[in-house]
Formats: structure tokens, sequence, C-alpha cells
């Protein structure tokens, strides 16, 4: 199979992020439960990994470095944290059901709502931002890179409006944690929300959050911390603030694994690697008759690039890709409404490509043939 939905999850991964688990799970007590050598080795590997992520997202604060089971779960921990009835919240069309669902729940409780939309090139439109980020925004929600054209946003523009109207920036970085660099020092983001499986290429079950400190979170979910037992309130010290119960020790030491992978080979290195991957792909399929591309393909971007081919209907076309060739894509509307819609795709949907620092010149070959015989059975 020639996998091109990383952005869905990292299929390939380096070969110590398996390692590790298996490791983990053969050797690992449950972290700060405990005195054997098997906790203190599950708790520093869970230490470990809290510094290893705040070094990768240029943040000052590791033990703010939160763990949760995807981004999703990052995502609802910050909203439904942060926002009250009366709030006022900012988001824009790029983002994703893991943020416009809890926002539109919030909006049935009485939180203020507000959108920066996107244009047919799936640019956001950014004197929107200007005219709806004002005094009395609590919050602006923004995601870094969409998942469905690639589109990157310039956080530090975002986060210096947010900032000048007395706002926070809360950052969605499923597409973009581990393949673009991120420093929040620098971009001045006040929570980060990542999943550990797609390009930090962890494991499954991995994500959470980096909360700066000036930042303060309710916790969604209270119990269990393995430590001030007798306090009857969630602790006010991070992590344990906003961590409750046990961790999945065995898929962070996983995660820790690849974060060490990713710091050793480099960022930005992987990040030019997917992006050659990424214009190699454009140029191999720019004449294909009938083929249409979303996006803005001129700047820095996300290694992503969703397609149609003539009226086929996307989940056809990714059908033939995968039965003809063992092509896997992503079809539909890859929990993407208002991005579809402001490109006029909310109906057919569209085939994301999205590729991966492991991926070779060779599949893209394959995948610009694929397509050309796919446009060839369109036009017949």
């Amino acid at each position: 199979m020639i996998y091109f939905n990383c952005a869905a999850t990292s299929f390939q991964r380096p070969p110590c992020v398996a390692d590790a688990v298996l490791r983990a799970m053969n050797g690992f007590g449950n972290a700060s439960r405990g005195t054997a050598d098997a906790e203190l080795d599950a708790a520093r590997s869970v230490f470990r990994t809290r510094k290893e992520l705040a070094e990768l997202f240029g943040f000052d604060a590791p033990e703010r470095v939160v763990f949760t089971a995807n981004v999703t779960e990052a995502l609802n921990m910050a909203l439904f944290g942060l926002l009250n009835p009366g709030d006022r919240v900012v988001a824009t069309d790029w983002d994703h059901n893991s943020v416009l669902r809890p926002l539109y729940q919030l909006e049935l409780k009485g939180v203020q709502l507000d959108f920066i939309h996107a244009d047919r090139s799936g640019n956001l439109i950014l004197e929107e931002a200007q005219e709806k980020i004002t005094d009395g925004t609590k919050l602006v929600v923004c995601t870094h890179a969409s998942n469905l054209t690639g589109n990157l946003l310039h956080l530090k523009k975002m986060a210096e409006l947010a900032h000048r109207h007395g706002a926070l920036l809360l950052a969605d970085a499923a597409q973009t944690a581990g393949t673009i660099p991120i420093s929040m020092r620098d971009a001045e983001v006040d929570v980060l929300c990542f999943t550990g499986h797609k390009g930090l290429m962890g494991p499954q079950g991995t994500g959470g959050l980096c909360v700066g400190r000036n930042v303060e979170i309710r916790p969604l979910v209270m119990g269990g911390t393995g430590i001030q037992s007798y306090l009857e309130r969630q602790p006010d010290e991070y992590p344990t603030h906003l961590e409750a119960g046990t961790l999945n020790g065995h898929g962070i030491a996983g995660l820790g694994a690849a974060v060490r992978f990713i710091l050793d080979t480099g960022v930005e290195t992987i990040h030019r690697r997917e992006m050659e991957l990424t214009r190699g792909f454009l140029d191999r399929i720019r004449n294909i008759p009938g083929l249409r591309t979303y996006g803005n393909f001129r700047g820095d971007r996300a290694a992503i690039v969703a397609l149609n081919v003539g009226d086929i209907p996307s989940s056809d076309a990714a059908d033939f890709l995968l039965e003809e060739y063992g092509i896997a894509t992503r079809a539909g509307a890859h929990c993407a409404p208002r991005m579809h819609r402001a490109l006029g795709t909310d109906k057919t949907g569209a085939v994301r490509f999205s590729f991966g620092y492991f991926n070779t010149e060779e599949e893209l070959d394959i995948a610009a043939e694929a397509l050309g015989k796919l446009a060839e059975k369109w036009s017949s």
C-alpha cells in the first residue's frame, strides 16, 4: 500500500517508537503510583517526554505540558475550561469539528461566537480578523494549518492581534506539530493543542496541550492524581490540575521516542522533505485534464493537497486509487464543513493527499499515473 493519508495518522513511524512502547508494556508500572523501579521508570519517561515536547514547541514551562488521549480531548479541555456564558470567542472557517462542535455547544450555553471566513482559495480573510477580534473578546481559536488545503496561518500575527485586544490565542496544531517549526515563545501562543499520532509520529491515543503560565483552565475531568489524595478538589498545580487517572504511559513512552527522533532529525529537515514531496506531486499532476486543486500553493504550507477530477465523486475517486493502485487517500468532508462550504466543495467533497517524511518519489510517480488514468476514465 502507498500511504498518502498522513493528515489522518502517521503510517510509517521510526522503529524506535514501537520499540519504546514494547519496553514500556513489559517494564513500566503506573507513574506516580508507587516507588518501585517500574513506577519510577514510568514517571521518568513521562517527565522526559514533557520536557522534550516543551523543547520541540519552544515552550518554557514543561510542567504545563498536559497529556490527553488526543487533540480532540485537548481542545475540549481548553474550550470548556476557559469559556463562560457571556464570553466572546472568535474562530475561523479552517477549524475542524474538534473545535466547532464544542464551540456550538458552548454557544447554546451563552458564549458569543463569531467566525473569520475563508475565500474560494481557502485563505482566511484577514480584514475580517481586524473587524471581529475586538475589545471584549476573551479567546481567539485558530487552526495552524487547514487539514483540507494545507494553508498555513501566521501564528505570531494572529497572537499580536488577539493580545492587542486582551484576548488569549489558542492554536490547534493537529496538522503541524512535528512537521513545521513552532515556537510558542516567539509566536506568543497562549495555549497549543497537539495530537501525538500524526506529524509527531507517535502512537494513537496520545496528545496534549501546552498551557502558558498566564492561563488558567478549569479541569474537564477530575479524579485520582497520585498526590494530595486528601484534597477534596483537583490540585491547583500543573500538570495534575488537568490530568486525572492513569496516564497512557505506554503511549507516552512511544511518543517520547518519536519526539526524540524529530529533535535529532530536525523539524526543519522533516518540513523541507515534506515540501519537496508536495511540490513534486504538484509538478507531476499539474497538466492532468480536469484536475482541480484547492488551496494556496505560493507560500509555506502543510504537506496536503486536496483535489477533484472532473465531476467524479470524491469517494469514487478514492476507491479507484485504492482498488486499482493501492493508494490510500482520504475522501469526503474531512470533519471540516465550514472549509468545504468556503471552497464550494460541500456537495462533492475532495480527495486529500497528505505526505509524510517516509514517502518516496517513486510513490509520487505511481500516484500521478493513477490520477492520469482516472482523468482518462472521466473524459471517456
